[in-house]
């Protein structure tokens, strides 16, 4: 039985059923408290900036689950193991998987909501204040941005990145308030938050960091630590999250940021698991889908008997910006002792930073760098040593032999991952062509390319017609450019 049915929930229902078709092995009961099938959370900041419909975002059914939307549990019996649910109904369970998800935080300044006192996190948001996780969340947002509103923006992660960017996109006026001195300070430095910072203020947003918000009252606007009053018709608050743990810790399960899983996704309660943003595994990048579709990959494994030896070992992270006009891309992890290479060009949107161990790369930070992006990106992914001219790699002018670039898929050898999110190499792209999926939907439908955050979509299409020119017939078995490829 799976309790949630966000995007890793439903993912894990589909590699289940990947695994055991009929259910002959596991039979699959999950209860999703929100009311409305599973979709694409990732997809969240393109529906905001209007690039596409609520309709658009949402995730396949999957035959052979008896699904409950709108259906909340509300308590775990591990010694009768059962789960109870809002609707009154309780429902048995051999093996359990918490797949819970998180909420938005709202951090303590008054007049957000929150709690009882209308201060911080446990509580709805307040008249005019609106958090940014859900499909509700966008439905809410669009309806109060409309050209020439004002609208402020509090916390410059990923999501608050995202969010400025869409509502500027649609006319409105947008101050980003954020409390740390540069933005998404968790995955960049303080020269590639500058950068980042101009490349939104070009696109129409007022960056302030450094700048923390202490009140917020719609007849007057948002206050400011600094002293400054934001005149804002309303008010945006991606300012984190906070895993969904209550149910895991009422149950006497071990809970800390997440519910504690180890490398079989299990908790002490080796019939209890946890994956995805509820989870908390060392090896897990926090806030990443494909962590959770690795951890749904190993654990439908476990659970059909597909791989016993099956286990969760982490997610290499890569953080990928979805804003109109601004390409970011944050992979692995930089470190004192690495060997780092720093470029630099803020008035033409350009930096870059590349850390090696080895001659391998470990971790980069790349803005409005696209070709280089698409090289490293393949060397950390196949841990193929580095080129000599370090320089010319990072601003994608050198390839290694055994890297090409997204543009050039005749080169790409046949193991390239092309679609992170799901893990889909050329190798599948091209096998699944030859096997009747003829173009980009079909490809990305049976593969799922692109269904994550849809960043590879151009590179899917590159590789659809380049074997649409060079092999139309599909009829060779092996790839038509090199053999040793396939």
């Amino acid at each position: 039985m799976v309790i949630g049915h966000g995007m890793v929930g439903a993912r894990l229902t589909e590699e289940i059923r990947r695994r055991d078709p009929d259910g002959e092995r596991v039979a699959l009961s999950v209860l999703g408290a929100e009311p409305r099938p599973a979709y694409n959370r990732v997809l969240l900041s393109t529906v905001l900036a209007g690039g596409l419909g609520a309709g658009m975002v949402a995730l396949p059914a999957v035959p052979g689950v008896d699904l409950h939307v709108g259906v909340a549990a509300t308590g775990i019996d591990r010694v009768a193991r059962v789960v109870h649910a809002d609707d009154g109904t309780t429902h048995p369970y051999d093996e359990l998987v918490l797949a819970t998800g998180c909420r938005a935080w709202l951090p303590p300044v008054e007049g957000l909501g929150g709690g009882e006192d209308g201060v911080g996190d446990g509580g709805a948001p307040a008249p005019g204040v609106s958090v940014f996780r859900d499909l509700d969340d966008c439905d809410r947002i669009r309806a109060a941005a409309v050209p020439g509103a004002r609208i402020a923006v509090v916390g410059g992660g990923l999501l608050g990145v995202e969010a400025a960017r869409g509502l500027a996109g649609r006319g409105v006026a947008v101050t980003l308030v954020h409390p740390r001195t540069h933005l998404m300070e968790q995955r960049l430095d303080a020269g590639a938050g500058a950068v980042l910072a101009a490349a939104l203020g070009a696109a129409g947003v007022d960056v302030r960091c450094g700048v923390t918000a202490t009140a917020w009252d719609p007849a007057t606007g948002l206050d400011c630590d600094d002293g400054s009053r934001i005149a804002a018709d309303g008010v945006v608050v991606a300012a984190g999250v906070r895993a969904n743990t209550a149910l895991a810790a009422e149950a006497g399960l071990a809970v800390d940021r997440g519910v504690l899983v180890d490398d079989r996704l299990a908790t002490a309660d080796g019939r209890v698991h946890a994956v995805g943003d509820c989870a908390q595994h060392t090896g897990a990048a926090p806030g990443l889908v494909q962590s959770g579709w690795e951890q749904a990959a190993v654990l439908a494994d476990l659970l059909t008997g597909a791989d016993p030896a099956a286990r969760y070992r982490g997610t290499r992270p890569v953080t990928r910006l979805k804003a109109a006009g601004i390409d970011l891309a944050a992979l692995g992890e930089i470190e004192s002792g690495d060997e780092l290479l720093r470029v630099s060009d803020p008035r033409g949107g350009r930096y870059g930073v590349l850390a090696l161990r080895d001659d391998r790369v470990t971790g980069a930070v790349l803005i409005g760098l696209p070709d280089a992006t698409a090289t490293i990106t393949g060397l950390y992914d196949s841990g193929a040593p580095a080129p000599e001219d370090r320089l010319a790699l990072l601003l994608g002018r050198a390839v290694p032999p055994d890297v090409a670039p997204a543009a050039e898929p005749a080169r790409m050898p046949g193991s390239t991952v092309v679609c992170r999110c799901n893990t889909v190499t050329k190798n599948t792209l091209v096998t699944t062509w030859r096997a009747g999926a003829r173009d980009v939907e079909a490809l990305c439908r049976r593969t799922r390319a692109a269904t994550g955050c849809g960043g590879c979509r151009d590179a899917v299409r590159g590789i659809r017609d380049w074997l649409e020119r060079a092999d139309p017939a599909g009829a060779t078995g092996a790839d038509p450019a090199r053999e040793d490829a396939a």
